[in-house]
């Protein structure tokens, strides 16, 4: 799984979501111009000790990112598509692109991918929702989906050594 941010502005988002990345070993890409450095204090505070578990990529724009990775394998996630993200039958290996905080995703991409553009529901009087959280809901589906392969997915408590009155 990977999941791809292009452009983004703000650096405590793009740590949360880096750790999201980090906790679901899903890789990260991060398309430049962004409106920080990854070495930022803000960046590597929002994602704690999980930066060594990252796998980070970065890439000097979309036109490049696009030379690494198939479009064909993208899902584009975007408030201005009109179908759910939990329509989308994910894949293990499927892309997740995100636009940046403020913009999106440029409309020239969205209309060039469209069958392959997908939002999550909301009210229709709000704008959007936090892009790490956007990030979190469309991963987790997609995880779910293709049955959180590799993941813990119950924790380490048992009835067994739980207090009494729990």
């Amino acid at each position: 799984m990977h999941i791809v941010l292009v452009n983004p502005e703000i650096p405590q988002n793009t740590g949360n979501i880096a750790r999201t990345c980090a906790a679901t070993g899903t890789a990260l890409h991060l398309i430049h111009p962004m409106g920080f450095s990854v070495d930022e204090r803000q960046v590597r505070r929002a994602g704690l000790d999980y930066w060594p578990l990252l796998e980070l990529r970065e890439h000097i724009s979309l036109e490049a990112f696009f030379e690494a990775i198939p479009r064909d394998r993208c899902v584009f996630l975007s408030t201005k598509a009109a179908k759910c993200y939990s329509d989308m039958v994910y894949e293990p290996d499927s892309v997740l692109v995100f636009g940046c905080e403020t913009r999106g995703l440029p409309e020239s991409l969205l209309k060039a991918n469209y069958e392959r553009c997908f939002r999550i529901p909301m009210l229709p009087r709000l704008r959007s929702l936090n892009l790490a959280n956007s990030v979190a809901i469309v991963l987790y589906e997609a995880l779910r989906q293709t049955g959180f392969e590799g993941m813990e997915r119950r924790g380490a408590l048992s009835a067994c050594n739980l207090p009494e009155n729990s």
